[in-house]
C-alpha cells in the first residue's frame, strides 16, 4: 500500500471567518450567476460535506451570506434558471487507502494529469474554455449555454432518448446532454488511460491491484447524468472541502494532523503543485479571489461542435439502438425477469442481483451483470430493465432511496455506459475474469467450479484493430 510523503503541517485556519467574506462573497455570487444573492440564477444552495444524508438541507440565494459566515463546504444546484450548466469531474480514488487523496496529494493530482491534459486537448479542439477549478480530490470542468438558446434546441432536438416511464417527467435537454457526455467521457478514456499510470475508468467502479499493490483508479465522473437534474449539486469555488471531516473519515484513521486545511479554488495562473501548497494558506487565497473571477463562462459555439462530434459517432448510433426497443411494464416482470432467466449464471452475477442493495448500487455490481447478461444475448435495455426491478423491488429495503433519485434513470444510465463501451471497443474485457473479480471484491466462490471465461470469450471476441473508436 502506498506510503504517503511527508506534507508540512497544515495552515491554521483563520479565526475570524468574516476577515475571507468582503473578498471572497463577489466571487462566489459570480458563480452563482448573478451580483447579489437576489439575482443569482441558481435554483438553490446547500452544504455538501455535512453528512446530511442522501440529499442535503436546500437554501434559496438569499441565504448565502448565511451559509458563508459557517465556513462549510457549500454547492450550488446544477440546475440553473437561465442557463444549461455542462459539468465534468475527475477525482483520483483509492479502494484500499480512502484518505490517500489527502495524505499524499501531490501523487494523487500527479496521476491524474494525463486525464486532465487529454480533457484540455479536446476542449480545445472543439473551442471550449471551461471554469476549471480545483478540489480536494481532483478536477472540475464546467461552462454553460442558455438554456433557451439554439445550442439547447438543437442537443433537446436529438430525439435519441426515450424513457416515458420516469417516476418525474423531464425536458430532453439534460438526458441528451448525457449522452454527450458519455461520448466525451469515451473519448477522454480513450485519448489518456495509455499515458497513466493507473486505471482510467468512467465513474469509479472498482479496479485491481496496480502495481504499487493498492487498488486505485483515476474516475471520469459523469454520474450526475444518471441522476434527475434537481438532486444534482456542484461545489462552489472559494469555500471549503470538507468532505474527509463531514464523512468521519479524519477521526475514524487518527489523521488529524496529517491532512490540511482545503479550499475548492480555480487553477489561474499556476500549475496545479503550486495550488495544492497555496490553498493552505489564507492569504495566498485571499490573493487569489483578488484576481481570478470564478462566473462560469458561456460556450456555444464550441458545445454545438461537441455535439456534432457526437452526432457523427459510432456512440449515437449504439444510443439509438439501446432506445429502439420498449421495457417490460411492471406486471411482465415476474415472466421477463424471474429468476429461471439468471440461474444458470455464475454465482458471483447470481450474488449480485440477490444482494442489489447495496451491490448494484456499486458501478462495478452493475457492470459485472451487463457483461454476464450482453454475452448471454440480452438486449441492453432488457437489462437495464431487470436492474430497474430490482431497483423497485422492496424486498431489498432501499428506504428513501427512490424517493429522491430515480430507479428508471440510474437503471439506464450505468447499463447503458457498460453496454456503449463495449460497442464502441473501448472496454476490451481485460478485467472480466475471476483472478480480476477477486482483486475487486466481487467474487465469493459461491460456486467453486464457475468460471467467466466462457461468457468472456462470448463477449470479447478478438477485433478489428481498427475498429472505430467512440
Amino acid at each position: 500500500m502506498n506510503r504517503p510523503t511527508h506534507q508540512p503541517p497544515p495552515s491554521a485556519p483563520p479565526e475570524d471567518v468574516g476577515c475571507l467574506l468582503p473578498t471572497v462573497r463577489p466571487r462566489v455570487l459570480e458563480y452563482l450567476g448573478g451580483c447579489t444573492p437576489e439575482q443569482a440564477t441558481c435554483v438553490y444552495l446547500s452544504r455538501c460535506d455535512s453528512g446530511e444524508g442522501l440529499i442535503p438541507a436546500r437554501y434559496p440565494p438569499v441565504r448565502l451570506d448565511m451559509l458563508l459566515e459557517s465556513d462549510e463546504g457549500l454547492a450550488r444546484s446544477l440546475a440553473d434558471l437561465e442557463s444549461v450548466l455542462i459539468h465534468l469531474d475527475i477525482e483520483y480514488v483509492n479502494f484500499d487507502d480512502e484518505a490517500a487523496a489527502f495524505t499524499d496529494a501531490r501523487r494523487a493530482f500527479s496521476l491524474q494529469e494525463p486525464v486532465v491534459e487529454a480533457i484540455e486537448e479536446l476542449l480545445l479542439g472543439w473551442g471550449i474554455r471551461p471554469l476549471h477549478l480545483v478540489t480536494g480530490q481532483g478536477h472540475h470542468f464546467v461552462w454553460r449555454i442558455a438554456k433557451d438558446g439554439a445550442v439547447a434546441r438543437a442537443i433537446g432536438g436529438l430525439g435519441i432518448w426515450t424513457t416515458p416511464e420516469l417516476v418525474r417527467p423531464t425536458e430532453p435537454v439534460f438526458p441528451h446532454l448525457g449522452l454527450i457526455m458519455e461520448f466525451f467521457a469515451h473519448r477522454i478514456k480513450r485519448e489518456s488511460a495509455p499515458r497513466a499510470d493507473v486505471p482510467v475508468e468512467i465513474t469509479a467502479r472498482h479496479v485491481g491491484f496496480g502495481r504499487i499493490g493498492s487498488r486505485e483508479m483515476v474516475s471520469i465522473d459523469v454520474s450526475e447524468y444518471g441522476d434527475p437534474l434537481e438532486t444534482r449539486m456542484i461545489r462552489i469555488p472559494y469555500t471549503r472541502y470538507r468532505k474527509p471531516w463531514g464523512s468521519g473519515l479524519i477521526e475514524r484513521l487518527g489523521i488529524e494532523g496529517r491532512v490540511p486545511e482545503i479550499m475548492t479554488l480555480p487553477l489561474h495562473e499556476m500549475d496545479v503543485m503550486q495550488l495544492l501548497e497555496r490553498r493552505r494558506d489564507l492569504r495566498s487565497v485571499l490573493a487569489l479571489a483578488r484576481r481570478a473571477g470564478v462566473a462560469i463562462p458561456h460556450e456555444e459555439a464550441g458545445t454545438l461542435r461537441l455535439a456534432e462530434a457526437y452526432r457523427e459517432s459510432p456512440l449515437r448510433r449504439f444510443h439509438e439502438s439501446f432506445y429502439i426497443s420498449a421495457t417490460p411494464p411492471p406486471e411482465d416482470w415476474p415472466q421477463c425477469y424471474g429468476n429461471d432467466r439468471t440461474a444458470h449464471l455464475p454465482g458471483c452475477i447470481r450474488h449480485v442481483l440477490d444482494h442489489a442493495n447495496d451491490l448494484l448500487l456499486k458501478p462495478a455490481g452493475i457492470q459485472l451483470v451487463t457483461r454476464a447478461l450482453l454475452a448471454g444475448g440480452w438486449p441492453p435495455r432488457d437489462i437495464a430493465g431487470l436492474v430497474r426491478s430490482k431497483f423497485e423491488d422492496p424486498a431489498f429495503g432501499w428506504g428513501q432511496q427512490w424517493t429522491t433519485y430515480d430507479p428508471v434513470l440510474r437503471a439506464e444510465f450505468y447499463v447503458r455506459l457498460f453496454a456503449g463501451e463495449i460497442a464502441t471497443g473501448i472496454d476490451s474485457g481485460i478485467d472480466f475474469n475471476c483472478k480480476s473479480q477477486q482483486e475487486k471484491g466481487f467474487c465469493w466462490l459461491i460456486d467453486q467450479a464457475c468460471s467467466l471465461h466462457t461468457l468472456a470469450s462470448t463477449l470479447y471476441p478478438p477485433r478489428n484493430p481498427n475498429h472505430p473508436g467512440p
